[in-house]
C-alpha cells in the first residue's frame, strides 16, 4: 500500500511516498528531471514486497517545495536531511537520470550513507553531456526555472564530481537504455570504469527504463541489493 507524507528538511519541505513494511530494510528512489515520485509508483509498488520504500519529489518538483533556488549540491543535501530526518542511517539509493546525478554525488561525500547504489540513465560528470526530459502538453509538475538550472550543471559539471567517483565505495549498478536512449551509451559505460565497484547493464527501453520495463528493474535491482 502506498503512503504519501512530507517532511521539512533545511528550508525546503519535501513531499514523499512510501511503499513496503515500515520495518524494511530502506531503499530511496530519485526522479529525473520533471518528473516526481510517481514516475517510481510501478517500480516502488514491486520492490515494496520486500524493502520498505521512500520515493522522494526533489526540490523544484511535483508536491515538493519549488524555492527557486536550484544546485545538484542543494539537492544533495535535502536528500541528506531527508535521510537524517527519517531516522535512516544507511540505505539502498536509486536515482534516474537527473536524480542519479544527485545519488552518485550523495555516494561520493557521504560514503558511510549509502549502502548499494543503482543508477538508471544517469547523465556521466563529463562536459557537454544532455540532460534528456520530455515537456509534456498542458500544465506541468515542475518549477520551469529548474530545467536550466539543472541543464547548465549537467553540461558543465564540477570536475570534482568525476575525479570523486573513484571515492564512491558502494557496490553499484548502471542501468542503461540502449541505442533507443538519448544518453551518449558508450560515455556510460566510461563513467562505469571510473567508479570502483560497478557493473553496467543494458536493459533497453530507452531513457526510462523503469517505466517501461519497471518488473524488469525492480527484479534486477532486487537481485542487486540481495547479491
Amino acid at each position: 500500500m502506498e503512503d504519501q507524507s512530507v517532511v521539512d528538511v533545511g528550508e525546503v519541505r519535501l513531499a514523499y511516498r512510501t511503499w513496503g513494511d515500515p520495518f524494511g530494510s530502506p531503499v530511496v528512489l530519485l526522479h529525473g528531471l520533471g518528473g516526481s515520485s510517481l514516475s517510481w509508483e510501478a517500480v516502488g509498488t514491486l520492490l515494496g514486497e520486500e524493502w520498505r520504500v521512500y520515493a522522494i519529489d526533489l526540490r523544484g518538483h511535483g508536491e515538493s517545495d519549488w524555492p527557486d533556488e536550484y544546485t545538484f549540491e542543494q539537492m544533495r543535501e535535502d536528500v541528506l536531511e531527508f535521510l537524517d530526518a527519517c531516522e535512516l542511517d544507511r540505505v539502498g539509493l536509486v536515482g534516474h537520470s537527473m536524480g542519479g546525478v544527485v545519488a552518485y554525488l550523495l555516494a561520493e561525500e557521504h560514503a558511510d550513507r549509502v549502502e548499494r547504489l543503482v543508477l538508471v540513465e544517469a547523465p556521466p560528470p563529463f562536459p557537454g553531456q544532455l540532460v534528456s526530459d520530455t515537456r509534456p502538453a498542458g500544465p506541468v509538475d515542475y518549477d520551469e526555472n529548474v530545467l536550466a538550472a539543472v541543464r547548465a550543471q549537467v553540461a558543465e559539471p564540477d570536475p570534482r564530481w568525476e575525479q570523486e567517483l573513484g571515492q564512491i565505495v558502494a557496490p553499484t549498478l548502471m542501468i542503461a537504455g540502449g541505442p533507443e536512449s538519448s544518453m551518449p551509451q558508450g560515455r556510460l559505460a566510461d563513467m562505469a570504469s571510473l567508479i570502483p565497484d560497478c557493473r553496467l547493464l543494458t536493459l533497453g527501453g530507452g531513457h526510462h527504463p523503469h517505466k517501461k520495463h519497471a518488473d524488469q528493474v525492480a527484479q534486477q535491482i532486487t537481485e542487486f541489493f540481495t547479491s
